[in-house]
């Protein structure tokens, strides 16, 4: 339409100067000056040749300024096809790299003929890492890392389509040309992006999951290749950090259920559905009640249970973790409330949610509305939690210590480093992990493992508690090597609060004649309501 204008403004102006032509060529044939000469001088009277004059001079005026006009309008015209130009590129593309963005990949998906008998590589990349550099040194950082990163991606595919979906998710395109090994082409994009970069003056080291896939061959279209690819690329962030993995069948069926599950998560979190279940850990040397731990509990309609561990890292990936975190833990804080006021409170805090410098602002504003005191909170981590950020890790356990709240390391003797974790963080608890527990009767090495950690806490001035407890021949043992506290089926699976009263004080050998007055109290206030 824009060159349409343009072109018939041009043809105005021919047709103008066309017609100036004819009409000169016409007055000069029929001596038309003389004839109108004659004529103005028998009509003086009427004054006809000033007329004509100023007419004249009207005319010339006129057609100047259709000139001009004409002139000015092409000038907006051009403006106008360039703002047009400029308004579709920034629709198709992201204006910080400058790569194309997700709204032209859907257009080029949709045509019909972009394959046209041609094999593509299609490589969906996510950056490992990136929200630790946004958090640590800002988005600004963030930005010029994105920027790196689609440079380097030029670098490995030069010629090659490049898109940038938003946040830290690209996707490639890559035309395939006789024998194409993708999955070297996969590890040369991970080494490319995970190459430390200087931002700031400070190093920066990105990772990379990528998920590669063909499209044009047995019947694969490029929007099924894309989908694909997102597939593999989900199944290498669950493998860890700088991974690559090619499509199979069996991820896009795991993919399809975890999307599911993400929305029947979210279903049950507008429901209140996922609650915390108590489990029990006493004082071996009294076998008095100390604490519950609160665990996550997902129940369907149908009686059986979600586990944790498939939901948790669902919720982490979908940006629930903190809205379901808050949930469990103030209906935690109310049930503490509830409890004999020196009966602690263990809640377990994700790896992602160390990550988070708000944290601990966040457990203290609930624990303000419930009433519940600092000291009666205990919030457990694994090992794994202080290796995936440990700068953010280390400021967020001080800032709890600081609070008055006590941490206890969940798992002890499982993780990467556990000696280096007790030097370099400030514990009031290591927990034994089960597996120690569960063999150390039938494995010397394993007893010996086991005196070594009790003795270990005790020599840092650090409680010891204990996991997996399920026989009195355990319980009896531990007991013997000073094992301060302990955790396992033998004293309580974990149950919603009345029924973990219940059992915890039963498997405790008390009666209800035998119990301290905060005991009967508890027994009264939780199993009477």
């Amino acid at each position: 339409m824009p060159n349409f204008r343009h072109n018939r403004a041009n043809v105005e102006i021919f047709i103008w100067i066309g017609a100036f032509v004819l009409l000169y060529g016409l007055a000069s044939y029929f001596n038309a000056h003389e004839v109108l000469d004659h004529y103005f001088r028998d009509h003086e009277s009427y004054n006809l040749d000033e007329v004509f004059t100023a007419l004249n001079i009207g005319g010339f005026l006129g057609l100047a300024y259709c000139v001009l006009r004409i002139k000015d309008m092409s000038h907006e015209i051009s403006r106008r096809i360039l703002a047009e130009r400029d308004v579709d590129w920034i629709a198709f593309h992201d204006p910080l790299t400058k790569l194309p963005n997700r709204r032209l990949l859907d257009a080029v998906t949709a045509r019909e003929d972009f394959l046209s008998g041609d094999r593509y590589g299609v490589f969906s990349i996510d950056l490992d890492g990136f929200k630790k550099v946004n958090d640590l040194l800002g988005h600004d950082s963030g930005d010029a890392a994105l920027k790196i990163t689609s440079e380097r991606l030029a670098e490995v595919f030069p010629d090659e389509h490049i898109y940038r979906l938003g946040g830290d998710e690209f996707v490639v395109l890559a035309k395939l040309k006789g024998q194409v090994d993708l999955k070297a082409l996969s590890a040369r994009i991970v080494r490319a992006i995970s190459k430390p970069m200087t931002i700031k003056g400070a190093t920066v080291d990105l990772g990379a999951s990528v998920g590669y896939t063909v499209a044009g061959i047995n019947g694969v279209t490029l929007a099924d290749a894309i989908h694909q690819s997102d597939c593999a690329m989900y199944a290498s962030k669950k493998m860890g950090r700088n991974n690559a993995s090619a499509f199979t069948p069996a991820m896009l069926d795991e993919l399809n259920n975890r999307i599911q599950l993400e929305a029947r998560l979210r279903q049950a979190m507008r429901e209140g559905v996922i609650e915390p279940y108590y489990q029990p850990f006493v004082e071996l040397s009294t076998r008095k009640l100390a604490g519950f731990e609160a665990l996550a509990r997902w129940k369907t309609a149908d009686g059986t249970f979600i586990p944790p561990s498939d939901f948790i890292p669902i919720a982490e990936d979908a940006g629930l973790i903190v809205e379901l975190t808050e949930q469990l833990f103030r209906r935690a804080c109310k049930d503490a409330m509830s409890w004999p006021a020196d009966t602690i409170l263990s809640f377990n805090v994700s790896p992602t949610q160390l990550c988070d410098r708000l944290l601990g602002l966040r457990l203290l504003k609930i624990m303000g509305e419930s009433g519940l005191p600092v000291q009666r909170l205990e919030i457990e981590i694994t090992e794994s939690a202080l290796i995936k950020d440990a700068v953010a890790a280390k400021e967020v356990l001080e800032d709890l210590t600081k609070a008055g709240i006590r941490i206890a390391l969940d798992d002890f003797g499982t993780g990467y480093s556990s000696l280096s974790q007790l030097s370099n963080y400030q514990f009031q608890k290591i927990k034994i992990d089960r597996s120690f527990v569960q063999t150390f009767e039938a494995s010397e090495r394993q007893d010996k493992v086991v005196r070594a950690m009790i003795a270990l806490g005790h020599g840092l001035g650090v409680e010891v508690t204990a996991e997996g407890i399920e026989e009195q021949s355990q319980l009896q043992y531990l007991q013997q090597l000073g094992c301060d506290l302990g955790q396992g089926y033998l004293f309580g699976r974990p149950q919603p609060i009345e029924d973990a009263i219940r059992t915890s004080l039963a498997a405790a050998g008390t009666g209800e004649d035998l119990m301290s007055d905060d005991e009967g109290r508890l027994k009264r206030d939780v199993l009477g309501r």
